[in-house]
């Protein structure tokens, strides 16, 4: 099933992977047709929901968007890679159905990668916002000890592997040139909670990142986020992680990083589970 089509190719793809979000995808639709970067494809990929997701998507008639929906589901990565794989703009951004970009987020990321002519820059990732079901603010997260600019590779990768967290952030944070994930490949669900980080990781094995200090994006924590769902699962992923990575030599990994990385990995989960008590509601999300 498919709605709207452009007659030229976006500079930019905006793909949403959506299952039974039909509570939250109108706000995240929204916030990315107000875009002051408007040279954008909005591709829906809906993952064989049961919901009104469809009813939702149908309401919007800018030809910007497109609403693909999957026959059968095909689950978190199938899903993705379908996106990757129907994206048609020179930039990609994977937005989670229930997050929200800020207005100039397009435009402040796709500057900086515009402006690398020589390919620089593998990816480019901002701080964010967490907000809870209401849209409220709980909290910032920003890449630690760094203001605007280049962070080189291999101290991003080591960086997240000591503190046992994904400091490069969630995908709407994230863009990068879809050449470039082309000659990358598919995302790998192989490990479920690193998902993101894992394909990180295998970007920045390309080149360096860019980080922008600003909150353009805002991560909802909801009962219906993936990332809630698998809850206590979170520690042992990353532990699982760090053992993959620790395995291959390419990252150049030490034995410092995989002793704080285990031990920093199981503190994040308990603050993490503590923020999900105090903060998620049963409902997914709200008006």
């Amino acid at each position: 099933m498919t709605k709207s089509k452009r007659s030229t190719e976006p500079i930019v793809s905006v793909c949403i992977p959506s299952y039974q979000g039909a509570g939250c995808i109108g706000a995240t639709i929204e916030s990315v047709l107000i875009q002051t970067f408007d040279d954008l494809e909005l591709l829906i990929v809906d993952d064989n929901s049961a919901d009104g997701t469809a009813a939702v998507v149908g309401q919007y008639s800018d030809p910007r968007i497109r609403y693909l929906r999957n026959d059968r589901n095909l689950g978190p990565e199938g899903n993705w890679n379908r996106c990757l794989a129907e994206a048609r703009g020179k930039y990609f951004k994977l937005l989670p159905q229930d997050d929200l970009l800020a207005p100039n987020c397009l435009a402040r990321q796709v500057a900086v990668l515009a402006a690398d002519a020589e390919e620089h820059f593998a990816l480019v990732f901002c701080a964010r916002s967490i907000i809870d079901s209401h849209g409220r603010i709980i909290m910032g997260r920003h890449y630690p000890r760094h203001r605007s600019g280049r962070i080189n590779s291999r101290s991003a990768i080591r960086a997240c592997l000591r503190r046992g967290s994904n400091l490069i952030g969630e995908p709407g944070g994230v863009l990068f040139r879809k050449s470039l994930a082309d000659e990358v490949g598919g995302f790998d669900a192989s490990i479920g909670y690193v998902i993101d980080l894992d394909y990180w990781f295998r970007l920045l094995m390309r080149g360096d990142a860019f980080y922008v200090p600003e909150k353009l994006v805002s991560f909802r924590v909801s009962s219906g986020s993936w990332s809630v769902a698998i809850g206590k699962r979170q520690s042992a992923d990353f532990q699982r992680f760090i053992a993959r990575v620790s395995d291959t030599p390419a990252f150049g990994t030490g034995v410092a990083e995989i002793i704080a990385g285990n031990v920093m990995a199981r503190v994040n989960n308990l603050l993490r589970m503590c923020v999900y008590r105090l903060f998620v509601q049963k409902r997914r999300c709200w008006p």
